[in-house]
């Protein structure tokens, strides 16, 4: 194996005549109904990264922003809570259909904004964006209770009850599907919210919250725009926040639960991975190859808590295996995210770039470790204009090593090679994290059965596809607590359960 990665179709066409059709949208923050300000007047300067230039700026709020915002959601929750379920979830269907019918415009921003290419990402991204809102606006009629049995002279009953002000914070990877998950379902089961927007990508989860001001009261959804250090901060120590909500690094959902462990408030974590993918001896197939691919988020820059960065290989197919990923790898168009032609697209910013050329730079220089294709970024060239990775491979017979243990959040793979079924699962469970595992094998027996035994929250057998409305989405260890995504998540997640019994005698 000494295949390196070719660039055979590089980066085409200007970035500049693309940036000129993209509206951002609001590039104010949402309080109350109206887009304002930072009470402080400080703003942030936002990069495309596809070209490192400022393409707008937003609100810095500060910890005065979130009392604002919280004062906002407080005022609007004994109202909002009392609208019946089932049209809580006709506003939601209306924000859907707005959503789909300008689908291409927000696509066209989270291009912009996060370099996520157009076509393999930000445009399934929005459409995903209208199935979520579509979803939970379905499931306003499933907010309801159990009648128990107890006798003729008692009645005794549940009821489900939003929990309040729900504060929230997204990241930058996914911001429109991730705020539209926070959103939705909040707002279904009857809470107000406060959304925390990452920096680095705020225009479009502001796009989806000027869509949701239009059909929603004043203060039911409240949206910021700041520093994690500062507004985000602020609004996880806040102390009428009924619940917390987070999606991002485990470091991060570490300092949130010790941050609200003394109010006692429910928190959701939804936190990084380092998933396995078990590819065995019958697999060495082309749809394997795809699945591995497809499970690694090349086409996200691997940006992606589920991604399959460890790839472990039964050593009979190993070889050839790995020949038929590094073609596919080293098909992708690499370049404008705007491009419609575009394959892969660019890293968020130059912290992750560089944090990314570090992981890359390392395994280059591990004395036990093979590189396969790929490596650091070019240096020159249109690609050298952003920040612009190429998909990695090493090759490994360990996976005790810092670039098989820790998070990347870029495209790069490390392969190892296995021969007993025992041992390829103690070496996938050898993990901190738990979010998502791979399993790939003609034997659907053998494959079920592997997967029972991966200690991960989701576990996709012969596929590596993206979450589905519906699924319970979550994960195990160091990955997270709670569940998102399904009628169960919403009901255990933003809503409570309360028991009344009524004496029937009087």
């Amino acid at each position: 194996m000494t295949v390196q990665f070719q660039m055979s179709r590089a980066f085409e066409g200007p970035v500049s005549e693309a940036e000129s059709s993209v509206r951002l949208g609001p590039v104010r923050q949402l309080l109350n109904g109206n887009w304002v300000d930072a009470a402080d007047g400080r703003t942030i300067a936002v990069e495309s990264p596809a070209t490192r230039k400022t393409i707008g700026h937003t609100p810095r709020a500060s910890a005065e922003d979130v009392e604002r915002a919280v004062a906002a959601a407080e005022k609007a929750f004994p109202s909002w809570k009392k609208v019946v379920p089932s049209q809580r979830g006709k506003a939601l269907l209306k924000i859907a259909d707005e959503l789909e019918a300008r689908h291409e415009e927000l696509a066209r921003i989270i291009a912009h904004e996060t370099g996520n290419a157009l076509r393999t990402q930000a445009r399934p991204e929005a459409l995903t964006c209208v199935e979520v809102f579509r979803y939970f606006g379905g499931l306003g009629g499933e907010l309801k209770g159990d009648t128990l049995p107890l006798g003729d002279d008692i009645l005794s009953y549940t009821r489900r009850e939003p929990l309040g002000v729900v504060g929230a914070i997204v990241p930058w990877n996914a911001p429109a599907t991730l705020s539209s998950i926070k959103i939705a379902p909040a707002v279904c089961a009857g809470n107000t919210l406060v959304l925390k927007l990452a920096e680095d990508a705020p225009f479009a989860a502001l796009f989806i919250s000027e869509i949701c001001n239009r059909y929603l009261p004043p203060g039911v959804l409240n949206v910021i725009t700041g520093l994690g250090t500062e507004c985000g901060a602020a609004l996880v120590s806040h102390p009428r926040i009924a619940k917390m909500s987070f999606t991002g690094s485990t470091a991060v959902g570490r300092s949130i639960l010790a941050n609200t462990a003394d109010r006692i408030i429910p928190v959701s974590l939804e936190l990084g991975g380092k998933s396995p993918a078990i590819v065995c001896d019958d697999a060495d197939e082309e749809w394997a190859v795809q699945g591995v691919a497809s499970a690694m988020r090349f086409t996200r820059q691997s940006q992606s808590c589920t991604a399959g960065s460890r790839l472990f290989l039964h050593r009979k197919i190993y070889d050839k295996f790995l020949d038929r990923l590094v073609a596919l790898m080293g098909s992708y168009k690499i370049g404008n995210p705007l491009d419609e032609t575009t394959d892969m697209g660019s890293l968020i910013n130059a912290k992750q770039f560089n944090r990314v050329c570090g992981y890359i730079d390392e395994g280059l220089k591990h004395k036990d470790v093979k590189l396969i294709t790929g490596g650091l970024p070019p240096k020159d060239g249109p690609l050298s204009e952003g920040y612009f990775t190429v998909p990695t491979l090493f090759a490994s017979t360990s996976n005790d090593w810092r670039l098989a243990k820790e998070e990347i959040f870029g495209p790069v793979l490390v392969a190892i090679p296995w021969e007993d079924e025992a041992e390829v699962l103690k070496m996938a469970n050898d993990s901190h994290y738990g979010l998502a595992g791979y399993v790939f094998s003609r034997n659907t027996s053998r494959a079920i059965r592997m997967a029972h035994e991966i200690d991960s929250g989701w576990v996709q057998v012969n596929q590596g596809k993206g979450q589905i409305m519906g699924q319970p989405y979550g994960g195990f260890k160091q990955s997270g607590i709670g569940k998102e995504m399904s009628l169960g998540s919403m009901l255990e997640g933003f809503s409570r359960s309360k028991t009344v019994t009524v004496n029937l005698t009087l």
